[in-house]
């Protein structure tokens, strides 16, 4: 049955955080949350409970069997790959949680995956979707900026700070070989792309494990990252990533420095976007009677009533399921964007690896 018949049905893989946050964007679409699964049979209605859906099921063979549209992964990253290409085997659109894959040879096998299977894929960089990120890409684009003279920016966390702080995106083998900077410098990356509309094209880079050690067990992957870069128009920038910077507990900050405006916007406080210029500046308030279109699309809320990352999480699930709909909804992180985001982490850890050697990212 066409899905343009009918509500779209879903199945979410993952009854954790993530699965959590997904299940609710799915009801808050409109869509049926058939099913789901967890990490063993034994955690199939535990998930089913924590998502919103229907019913556990035991395996992802008898979820994807279910008559559903889509299926959510929402897994550790190891299990990206084999789970992404058995649903879209099967015939699913599939929203994958980032990183797409552990690697960019296999991240770009799941883009031609999905082209081939002609299936929507679609990858939760969701911090373009706050209406004040719109603002901020609309007015780049309008030359408001002038000439856009440096990108600096830092993305900070605290959540593994303490010694005795763990979870399995620790293990290099469950996580991959990155961790911070595939974790949450995906996303600084991918979002000033975004805004700028200019891509990294090579980048200098130096990783940092500050607990060698985590519950008697070996750390491999970097707790924090720093890196230099310069894009294709020939702007330099810097950027600061961390998950032991005791204080910060998820804060993305990007500004645009330009000749005429400047821009800073901050994940934490995203109602807001700051405008500096020379003479004067301000600060821009959300508010649906002044956004330029593109930010109102995505505006959820009345001016004055905070808007945040799961309203940013809800449109970005709404724009993939009218994507499955056959709608092109500008903005979209499809797969080609979990793909690119995996060829510049691969960048970071080639130069990382090579003393910080400029390195170029790879284009395809």
């Amino acid at each position: 049955m066409s899905t343009s018949a009918r509500k779209l049905r879903v199945g979410i893989v993952g009854g954790g955080f993530m699965g959590r946050v997904h299940g609710r964007s799915a009801l808050v679409a409109g869509a049926q949350v058939v099913g789901a699964i967890g990490s063993s049979p034994a955690r199939a209605e535990a998930a089913a409970e924590a998502t919103g859906a229907e019913r556990g099921f035991a395996t992802l063979d008898e979820l994807l069997a279910a008559d559903i549209d889509v299926v959510h992964v929402c897994t550790p990253n190891n299990t990206h790959l084999p789970v992404t290409l058995q649903a879209l085997e099967a015939g699913k659109h599939v929203i994958c949680e980032k990183p797409l894959a552990t690697s960019a040879q296999d991240a770009a096998g799941l883009h031609a995956a999905a082209v081939d299977a002609e299936r929507v894929g679609a990858v939760p960089f969701v911090y373009r979707y706050h209406p004040m990120v719109r603002e901020l890409r609309t007015r780049i684009a309008a030359g408001d900026a002038g000439v856009i003279t440096s990108l600096h920016g830092s993305y900070l966390q605290d959540w593994l700070t303490g010694v005795d702080d763990q979870n399995w995106r620790v293990d290099d083998q469950t996580g991959g070989p990155s961790r911070t900077f595939a974790d949450i410098g995906s996303h600084w990356c991918d979002l000033t792309e975004f805004v700028t509309g200019d891509r990294i094209a090579a980048i200098s880079a130096q990783l940092r494990t500050v607990r060698s050690e985590r519950g008697g067990v070996q750390v491999r992957t970097e707790d924090l990252a720093t890196a230099q870069f310069r894009t294709e128009a020939g702007v330099v920038g810097a950027i600061v990533v961390s998950q032991v910077a005791a204080g910060r507990k998820n804060r993305l900050y990007l500004e645009v420095s330009g000749t005429e405006s400047s821009f800073g916007f901050d994940q934490e406080d995203p109602d807001r976007l700051w405008v500096g210029r020379r003479a004067a500046s301000q600060l821009l308030t959300r508010d649906p009677e002044t956004l330029s279109p593109p930010a109102a699309r995505v505006n959820r809320l009345p001016a004055g009533h905070a808007q945040g990352y799961q309203d940013a999480f809800d449109s970005f699930v709404a724009d993939s399921y009218a994507a499955v709909l056959g709608d092109r909804p500008d903005g979209l992180p499809d797969f080609a964007a979990g793909a690119r985001s995996a060829r510049l982490v691969d960048a970071v850890l080639r130069s990382a690896a090579d003393d910080s050697a400029w390195t170029t990212v790879e284009n395809s």
